[in-house]
């Protein structure tokens, strides 16, 4: 997935009420970006770390700035936009190169379970694959990727969702997409939600399926990479 407008450096001053963070740019000028994460972003928001910013000219919106990366200035990068891995899965389960889930219909968002929503519908050749997607950017360790950053309910929902799918008879995956290039395997931070590893626990007893990838990030784009190990 490419970006739509080339994107431009900048330096963060700081992040507030999750969505908004002020930004001073190479010119000099401090403006407010959105910020398109919700969680804690824990490590990614200190202030005075590089950033990459989407501009826009859209009338519709009222900050004309989107922060999309995160530059560790050592030639890796972590994506901070929530919205860019299921844009990039989709592309990638379009065109059939996702090891394990191919299928020839690929529907994002379809409603199932209670109220809830799954991320991709495969279906056509088989059984129907649920595929729920995470978002992962937290890193404490060198080289491990953890998820999640923050206690999730919703998250937990969505593990007992797809249990259910699994019992029912269907293919259920929770897929963590890694948005971070520096790290090699991937594992559930239980000190952070305690609840949310229980839930992932149960989910896998009852047939839930676990894959996790990393992405290839860098200020032009970013795509799906390759499977990594999950430990856990």
């Amino acid at each position: 997935m490419r970006f739509q407008t080339p994107l431009e450096p900048a330096r963060l001053i700081r992040r507030y009420k999750r969505f908004l963070a002020d930004i001073r740019l190479e010119d000099g000028r401090e403006v407010t970006a959105h910020c398109a994460n919700p969680g804690s972003m824990m490590g990614l928001a200190e202030e005075g770390m590089k950033i990459w910013v989407e501009p826009n000219d859209d009338p519709k919106k009222k900050l004309k700035y989107g922060w999309r990366l995160v530059d560790h200035e050592n030639g890796h990068f972590t994506g901070v936009d929530t919205s860019v891995p299921n844009r990039a899965l989709k592309a990638a389960l379009m065109a059939g190169e996702v090891p394990g889930l191919k299928a020839p219909m690929v529907r994002p968002e379809v409603k199932y379970g209670e109220n809830s929503r799954i991320d991709f519908l495969l279906s056509g050749d088989g059984p129907d694959i649920f595929v729920e997607v995470k978002s992962v950017t937290l890193c404490r360790q060198a080289g491990l990727a953890e998820f999640p950053d923050a206690r999730t309910a919703r998250g937990l929902k969505h593990l007992e969702e797809l249990a259910k799918v699994a019992q029912g008879g269907a293919r259920a995956v929770m897929l963590y997409l890694v948005q971070r290039t520096d790290c090699a395997r991937v594992g559930i931070a239980e000190d952070i939600d305690p609840a949310y590893a229980e839930g992932l626990s149960r989910a896998r007893d009852a047939g839930v399926e676990v894959m996790a990838f990393d992405c290839r990030i860098s200020p032009e784009e970013i795509t799906l990479g390759g499977a990594l190990p999950f430990q856990g």
